[in-house]
């Protein structure tokens, strides 16, 4: 939870229209979130924000949430860290909280609860992932009507237009054979990510070439599009080759992304 409020107060203290809201899941759990509104309506989709493994990133999540709700879009950053009384999961080993399970869940819980929302605009919620967050987007993504043993039920259709996701971790999606994306996907990671690589990214890209589009970034690590995080290397990572990774600000990339992920959205419409 002290991720979230930091999030919350964040938000608040940039003057942008913010509610704490809690939304219910199919599993029982009730889910805190943050609510941003535009200060004018529009019709671009209404986006659902997975924070990573670290749980809601104040500065890189709510700095996209201002970003995106001056463009027009309403933006909701749900919480299944602290939802559920856990921190940062980054260096646990046996985690307890899957991508393709639990985040799933809660991914399409959220999207349902926004969709349902005054003035959100009809034709389908975006979303949008960072890290293990983004592996939540591919795996919300997939599209079948049999999903493997353990994932919850099939995506409703029409819920989701969009996904974009941050330097997902790729390799499961990358092996499975019958995954593919229920609507255009975006993925953007660093070409250097030693984290989450690009080349698992890559082989899912040309399976789709017209559906998923990615861009790897050259010289950019984990985190391009936090906002002045330096460089640095984080030891002790549970699912880094290592233990390890690089992660922090590359400038190009980061002034790329805020450009390419709003144009990506509004194509939808």
């Amino acid at each position: 939870m002290p991720s979230f409020l930091a999030l919350l107060a964040f938000l608040t203290a940039a003057g942008v229209q913010t509610d704490h809201v809690r939304i219910p899941t199919s599993a029982g759990v009730t889910l805190d979130a943050v609510l941003v509104r535009p200060a004018t309506r529009s019709n671009l989709p209404a986006v659902v924000a997975l924070h990573g493994c670290g749980g809601p990133y104040a500065s890189r999540d709510g700095t996209w949430a201002i970003e995106l709700a001056a463009r027009g879009h309403i933006v909701l950053l749900p919480d299944s860290f602290g939802s559920r009384g856990l921190g940062s999961q980054c260096r646990v080993r046996q985690r307890v909280i899957s991508p393709t399970r639990e985040r799933r869940d809660d991914a399409i819980a959220a999207a349902l609860w926004l969709a349902a929302q005054p003035g959100v605009p009809p034709g389908g919620i975006a979303l949008v992932g960072w890290s293990n967050g983004g592996s939540t987007v591919l795996a919300t993504a997939r599209l079948g009507d049999d999903p493997p043993l353990g994932l919850p039920a099939d995506l409703p259709r029409g819920l989701f237009s969009r996904f974009v996701a941050f330097y997902p971790g790729c390799n499961s999606t990358a092996r499975t054979m019958t995954w593919k994306p229920a609507a255009p996907l975006l993925i953007l990671i660093g070409a250097q990510d030693d984290w989450t690589p690009a080349e698992p990214c890559r082989l899912i890209a040309a399976r789709f070439p017209e559906r998923v589009s990615m861009i790897a970034y050259p010289d950019a690590y984990h985190d391009f599009d936090a906002p002045d995080r330096p460089i640095r290397v984080l030891t002790g990572l549970a699912t880094a080759a290592g233990g390890q990774a690089h992660v922090g600000t590359n400038v190009a990339a980061r002034t790329d992304a805020l450009a390419r992920v709003p144009a990506f959205l509004a194509a939808g419409r």
